[in-house]
């Protein structure tokens, strides 16, 4: 069944690819496998896969040694800074830096281990009180401040838009992130690089394709509904 979903979510990719007139090597799928077993990413590595996103630090670390070395991990859930030094060195990509006391930690533990780690800003493009992630309003200027520190990149933005019944009513959001990011680019800062866009999850990927994601976050589409009593 998981070849089946992974297969389905590909092609669906593609086709968002080709209505937007983009190469399908610009847009990298994250399989979000939060609360799966490994089992299960184990199946979907073995169809070619090596991105995975997980939500929690705990969980992360342990599929990280269970698994094959090669993975490339996003960590996309809320982060706490007392957590930040289990995983800087060991993730791709974190996706939910979203304030600057969080940049700051980040910068510390990648100092202690000689490291540049990759960040992306979050925005709460939908201002939901609901999710974390910075508004755009403010987002300039926290880019701006978290640049000035030596040892994180940023590169690029991540959002989470609202869950809609209908993909379409989201396609403002991802619009409004992707002039964000033109903004971001236009002022020139240092230390910030604007070529990851991590927005698009099950329900509304192929709009966020269309209108310029680089990163899509898909766990149900590939993994089925998920279990939330386990966590």
């Amino acid at each position: 069944m998981l070849k089946e979903n992974l297969a389905n979510v590909e092609k669906n990719i593609e086709q968002a690819c080709k209505n937007a007139g983009r190469s399908r090597d610009e847009v990298t799928l994250i399989a979000v496998s939060k609360t799966k077993p490994v089992e299960m990413l184990q199946e979907i590595y073995d169809e070619n896969i090596r991105d995975f996103g997980e939500n929690k630090v705990q969980e992360l670390c342990s599929k990280m040694e269970q698994l094959p070395s090669d993975i490339r991990w996003h960590m996309i859930g809320h982060l706490q800074r007392n957590k930040v030094k289990y995983i800087v060195g060991k993730v791709e990509l974190i996706h939910s830096v979203d304030t600057y006391r969080l940049a700051e930690e980040i910068n510390i533990q990648a100092k202690k281990q000689n490291v540049i780690v990759p960040i992306l800003v979050e925005v709460n493009i939908a201002h939901e009180e609901s999710k974390f992630g910075i508004s755009a309003e403010d987002a300039i200027l926290l880019v701006e401040e978290i640049s000035k520190l030596e040892n994180i990149r940023i590169k690029g933005l991540m959002t989470i838009a609202p869950y809609v019944e209908n993909p379409e009513d989201n396609r403002l959001y991802f619009r409004k992130i992707k002039q964000l990011s033109v903004d971001i680019t236009n002022k020139n800062i240092d230390n910030v690089f604007m070529e990851i866009l991590s927005m698009g999850m099950t329900g509304d990927y192929m709009v966020a394709i269309e209108e310029g994601a680089t990163m899509v976050r898909v766990g149900t589409g590939i993994f089925g509904e998920r279990n939330y009593k386990q966590e």
